[in-house]
């Protein structure tokens, strides 16, 4: 391969980001951290905070390694998203993990792999380098579900993960194998040179490819109907390890599956939106409808996360500028409801012992005051109660929905947010209304911290929303070049 095609330049973070992962394994291995989560874990989000200012160096558009790998600023975008909402995991693993006496240097390093993973899949611009990045990032996942090896629900979810991780992974590369088998070319150029051509649309090799390529991505993202691990897998999962999963996997697949469907399959729209409708349609129905009659908060989350899918989906099937802007809004205000969601749930403890029943936060307005109102508005912003940032995350995309002229889309959107806010409005009932429980055992700094930064963020975002705004605008344009 040409020297020029090479260009590590354009994955400057990766390589910053690998090397701090592999520099933390070997420090801990030699350098005496082992069960010293806290100090690995500084160490973690000093190599995050370091790829961070890699990636906003880098400006314009690079390809790399003969066209494979692509930054551009869409990239920049979702990765820096992605490099926070692990920091922020890390951060809340701290405590939590030492109070269960799993406190190893191992986990931010897989953290730190996983993360490496994701920033391949956002800059993946072949079939290969999305493959890599695919698995690259499920392989640290799998092991991150069952780090509580003493824990037989967390053993659970990380077979469970495993075994239908593998399953997608193996319908992925039979829809590529079709893909190239058809086209001709692993390169999302390639692709989109078969896509746009006169008979594209009767193709049925490349039409059957590019379904089974979804199906392994709607995997990663749990859209309806392949969603089946992610109840047992939130459940199961230590809960910090279950808000890295909510927040920044899910951004990671949703940006390869817009790059995926828009740069290479441009020239099919109207055949693969018709599948991200279905699949965004079924998505929010479940999320609305399973979530009610669960009583674990983690599960409720699980269905919650399910039905956010599906609205984020919405903003992919309108296509366009305006509908990847939208996607991008969502996703960065999804991380960050769902990361202090999470961290109100790690500030659920008793007695020293996490509890995860809903019932458990009992009268907590009357016990700390603070705490319950923070979730309650986290609460309100994933219902989409305005004005707060929840609210205008769904506006964005079902606006985009509207323009698009996909008026059913919208309006089964609308109210499956109405039925969806009965289960998030029954937790703040239950938080000050009931009659109250003993009072939980302060939670960590750090997670009070993370829950004051989002409940601000969430009630503050209408304020100024501009620059979120801009920066996803600029984005969505590098997508659609």
């Amino acid at each position: 391969m040409p020297a020029d095609m090479i260009n590590y330049a354009a994955a400057y973070p990766e390589i910053v980001l690998a090397a701090g992962a592999i520099a933390l394994l070997m420090f801990g291995a030699f350098g005496g951290t082992k069960g010293d989560s806290d100090r690995a874990g500084w160490l973690a989000i000093l190599a995050l905070a370091a790829t961070g200012v890699a990636v906003v160096m880098q400006t314009g558009t690079e390809r790399a390694f003969n066209d494979a790998f692509i930054s551009d600023a869409f990239a920049r975008f979702v990765k820096l998203l992605v490099l926070a909402g692990s920091a922020v995991a890390i951060m809340l693993s701290m405590d939590d993990l030492r109070r269960a006496k799993a406190d190893r240097f191992e986990i931010p390093v897989l953290i730190l792999l996983a993360t490496v993973g994701m920033m391949m899949m956002i800059s993946a611009n072949d079939l290969l380098a999305l493959y890599l990045g695919l698995e690259l990032q499920s392989l640290a996942l799998y092991v991150l579900a069952a780090a509580r090896r003493d824990d037989v629900r967390s053993s659970e979810a990380g077979m469970k993960y495993f075994v239908l991780g593998a399953l997608s992974s193996g319908m992925l590369l039979y829809g590529a194998s079709l893909l190239y088998g058809f086209a001709g070319s692993t390169s999302f150029a390639g692709l989109a040179t078969a896509a746009a051509a006169p008979d594209a649309a009767t193709n049925m090799g490349l039409i059957v490819g590019l379904v089974f390529l979804l199906v392994g991505l709607a995997f990663k993202v749990s859209a309806v109907p392949f969603h089946m691990w992610t109840p047992d897998v939130y459940e199961g999962a230590p809960t910090p390890i279950t808000a890295f999963f909510a927040a920044a996997p899910k951004l990671a697949a949703m940006a390869l599956l817009a790059r995926v469907l828009i740069d290479g399959f441009g020239g099919l729209f109207i055949q693969w939106q018709k599948i991200v409708i279905f699949l965004s349609i079924a998505s929010m129905l479940l999320g609305a409808f399973a979530a009610i009659g669960q009583t674990n908060i983690k599960r409720l989350m699980a269905y919650s996360s399910i039905g956010h899918v599906g609205f984020a989906l919405v903003g992919l099937a309108a296509g366009g500028e305006q509908g990847v802007q939208a996607l991008l809004i969502y996703l960065a205000i999804y991380l960050v409801m769902t990361l202090g969601s999470f961290a109100c749930i790690l500030a659920m403890r008793r007695d020293g012992e996490p509890v995860e029943e809903i019932g458990e936060l009992a009268g907590l307005a009357q016990n700390n005051l603070p705490m319950a109102f923070v979730l309650a508005m986290l609460l309100f912003s994933l219902a989409g109660v305005p004005p707060l940032a929840g609210f205008f995350g769904k506006f964005y995309v079902f606006a985009a929905a509207v323009k698009a002229e996909l008026y059913g889309l919208a309006i089964i959107g609308v109210l499956s947010s109405v039925v969806g806010a009965f289960y998030y409005l029954r937790i703040i009932k239950v938080m000050f209304f009931d009659e109250a429980k003993p009072r939980f055992t302060p939670a960590a700094p750090y997670v009070r911290l993370v829950m004051i930064a989002a409940g601000l963020f969430v009630v503050l975002y209408a304020v100024y929303p501009a620059p979120l705004v801009a920066a996803a605008e600029v984005a969505a344009r590098s997508l659609q070049l």
